[in-house]
């Protein structure tokens, strides 16, 4: 279960009322220090970039790809543990914006999990140490430690358990 924060809005769309929920300067200083690591080749340069500039929580070792795109938003609700890797092109949320309501749930990824290209996390999720989540996939759900997941919608394709028979 995703554990998010509910926040109602009155009027038009909560997507409309986004400068009333999050400071412009902030967005505008966020978007910058994002596209700035998603396009340099330096790992410990990104890692510096996200805990300096985004008070992100990254652990040693932890490696983001090629164009991994970071919730603009609240970065700071987003955590991931050492020796883990994120694959090029992978959206990770902390926010969403919806009609009647926004919703806001920090991003939990543990250490050595490993995160295919072009997933899409969605916030208030925790990934467990040791993880695998295969390409494309979109985590919809908690990911228990060590399983591997896939698809859309996601699903177990190996439990802890097989995973350590293979």
């Amino acid at each position: 279960m995703r554990r998010t924060e509910r926040y109602f809005v009155e009027g038009p769309n909560s997507l409309w009322h986004v400068y009333k929920t999050v400071p412009f300067w902030k967005v505008v200083k966020n978007f910058i220090i994002i596209q700035l690591a998603r396009y340099t080749p330096f790992l410990a340069v990104k890692n510096w970039l996200y805990r300096t500039f985004l008070r992100m929580k990254i652990g040693e070792q932890t490696s983001f790809a090629l164009m991994v795109m970071l919730d603009v938003m609240y970065p700071e609700k987003i955590s991931v543990g050492k020796n883990t890797v994120i694959g090029y092109n992978t959206t990770i949320l902390a926010h969403e914006y919806l009609i009647k309501e926004y919703r806001l749930g920090e991003v939990r990824i543990g250490n050595e999990v490993m995160i295919g290209a072009n997933t899409t996390i969605l916030p208030g999720i925790e990934i467990g140490d040791g993880a695998i989540v295969s390409a494309g996939t979109l985590v919809h759900k908690d990911v228990p430690a060590g399983t591997f997941v896939g698809g859309n919608p996601m699903r177990i394709i190996y439990t802890k358990e097989e995973m350590d028979k293979r």
